[in-house]
């Protein structure tokens, strides 16, 4: 596997020039023309970070960032996360669970979290377990226990299974809170295991935990030492500051572990439109050119924005890193956040491309807002990519029946003012059936010190050891 090191990469002129490359034109349109061989080596650091910052668009291909850029800016435009100056790609196969030496081509966001989380490949729907289901540390838990404070958001269930990768383990991703176990029995806490997801992540005293799942954490445990009281009755009685709006994550108390709950599920996402559906006839209404609805009348206005919950977390942690939380605390060497856009995956699955991109667009933002903070904290690692591929495609428009699309597909019309079809067909029918995942490789990007380990074709699990390296965990 061909993989590029730090000291691979600034061995020499070719090298750089190969990075130069990869820069290609992230610094701006694709009409500039300019010569990137001096970014591109300021670009390489090594050493250490004092903070990193992980972005994690769920099901976040190379399709899904071509079309939400296609539609927000232009084809010749670029997002914020085209513009870190070191870009790779990374493979995301998982293991067969029955023979743990051979691939599972089409992973989910267990495996792959545990993945980067762990730096071990394992079985779709595992949570940070080997394949012999035996818990892996993850660089959550090891920045943690090296005196970092640590951060998880997510605009998806908390206990979904990306967040879920960082701070609990369980064979099947299902069993996220207390009521949710009989497919979990030995995991129960009053089979004396660890109990659920939700449990699991209060009971690691994570610093900031922000996103969705209410419903989970209002379950009550069924064993333990707190046997018969609610998650967020726990998370209280530990010291956590729970809070379900805008207004009370942003009056949370620096110093102190939050946990924000802004939904019963899944967080609403940020715009709507219409879904894809099958082709009829060359003149129905998906083959009209449409612009998406820029909010959603479903999204209470007293839900944050992932960008909204970057910027408050960011703060929340920075405060941990100069004075630790609880009486006579230290303050943490530094910290390590999480950030999930979980619901481009989701409005993938939906077929649903509006939503998928409205869902990207804020992401996007939430990178921004990192890459800002970072302007004046050089030692910060940031690292943007996705856990697996997905099934949206940018295909010709369809054409008479003995010429159309497979599946369903939606009509957009673009920043550029041109047309963009949006097909989605790896399961029928659509919109009705779920959509699949897919086996590609999918784009990691990065800036910072350590950022030059995410050149070339890589694995995901290679970003667990980029992390710890970084924070000097390894």
């Amino acid at each position: 596997m061909a993989r590029f090191t730090l000291g691979r990469v600034v061995a020499g002129a070719a090298a750089v020039a190969v990075a130069a490359a990869v820069v290609g034109v992230a610094a701006g349109a694709t009409t500039s023309h300019d010569d990137n061989t001096g970014d591109a080596r300021r670009a390489i650091v090594g050493g250490r970070a004092r903070h990193v910052i992980m972005f994690l668009g769920d099901g976040m291909g190379d399709s899904e960032i071509t079309i939400a850029r296609n539609y927000a800016v232009g084809a010749a435009g670029r997002l914020t996360m085209d513009k870190l100056p070191l870009t790779g790609e990374y493979t995301t196969y998982a293991v067969q669970q029955s023979n743990p030496s051979l691939p599972e081509y089409v992973p989910d966001s267990a495996a792959t979290g545990t993945a980067w989380s762990t730096g071990q490949k394992t079985y779709n729907n595992a949570i940070s377990v080997t394949p012999g289901d035996v818990d892996l540390p993850t660089i959550l838990e090891k920045a943690k226990a090296a005196g970092f404070a640590t951060g998880d958001i997510t605009t998806a269930e908390l206990t979904d299974a990306t967040p879920a990768v960082l701070a609990s383990h369980v064979n099947l991703r299902g069993c996220q809170g207390p009521a949710d176990m009989a497919t979990c029995p030995d995991d129960k806490k009053s089979a004396g295991g660890p109990g659920s997801i939700a449990e699991q992540m209060v009971d690691h005293d994570v610093d900031v935990l922000m996103g969705g799942g209410k419903a989970r954490f209002d379950q009550v445990s069924d064993g333990g030492p707190a046997a018969g009281t609610s998650v967020t009755a726990q998370a209280a009685a530990r010291g956590y500051d729970v809070v379900t709006d805008a207004a009370g994550m942003q009056a949370a108390q620096p110093g102190t572990k939050v946990l924000g709950l802004f939904s019963s599920g899944n967080m609403p996402t940020e715009w709507t439109g219409p879904a894809a559906t099958p082709y009829t006839t060359d003149t129905a209404p998906n083959t009209v050119p449409v612009r998406c609805t820029e909010s959603n009348p479903d999204r209470p206005a007293t839900n944050p924005h992932l960008s909204d919950m970057t910027a408050r977390a960011i703060d929340l942690l920075e405060a941990q890193e100069r004075h630790g939380s609880g009486k006579g605390a230290k303050g943490r060497k530094g910290f390590f956040l999480q950030v999930e856009g979980a619901s481009i995956d989701k409005q993938d699955h939906a077929a649903n491309p509006c939503a998928q991109i409205g869902e990207t667009v804020e992401f996007d933002k939430a990178i921004g807002v990192a890459v800002e903070w970072a302007r004046s904290h050089p030692d910060t690692l940031i690292v943007v990519t996705a856990d697996h591929g997905h099934t949206s495609q940018i295909i010709s428009p369809p054409q008479v029946a003995a010429h159309h699309t497979p599946g369903g597909f939606q009509t957009l019309l673009t920043k550029d003012g041109a047309p963009m079809v949006v097909n989605y067909a790896t399961v029928s029918p659509v919109p009705a059936a779920s959509q699949d995942h897919t086996g590609t490789e999918v784009r990691i990007a990065a800036q910072g010190p350590q950022a030059a380990n995410v050149l070339g074709i890589t694995d995901q699990t290679e970003l667990f050891h980029t992390m710890s390296r970084a924070l000097g965990l390894e």
